[in-house]
């Protein structure tokens, strides 16, 4: 598969719920759904980087499959309340720029003085 961009992934999931899951859930499922998927990153990130020990069953979950469903229901989220990704991505990496143009050069705990 090529390179796909937000914009095409947005029409790759409304293309495959429509064809393939029916319909979308209601937003508070999808709400549902993504604090889900949040907690099962948390949980590989926890016990890979964190200090909490792993168990056997641990070993089968991979973080890039777990992100990507995250990206999912994020995507399925945003498609259903007519949100442009691409659009509200370029425009919250405007404000975080503009904001924080100084702020995280001048903090000395990143610098690690």
């Amino acid at each position: 598969m090529s390179e796909i961009t937000l914009r095409d992934y947005q029409k790759l999931v409304d293309d495959w719920i429509k064809s393939v899951g029916v319909r979308y859930f209601d937003e508070m499922t999808n709400l549902a759904q993504l604090v889900e998927e949040v907690g099962e990153v948390a949980r590989i990130m926890s016990r890979t980087f964190g200090e909490q020990s792993s168990k056997p069953s641990d070993e089968q979950h991979d973080l890039a499959d777990e992100l990507a469903d995250v990206l999912f229901v994020l995507t399925c989220i945003a498609n259903q309340t007519h949100i442009d990704l691409t659009a509200a991505a370029q425009k919250n990496l405007e404000k975080k720029s503009g904001r924080d143009k100084n702020r995280h050069l001048a903090n000395p705990k990143l610098r690690g003085d």
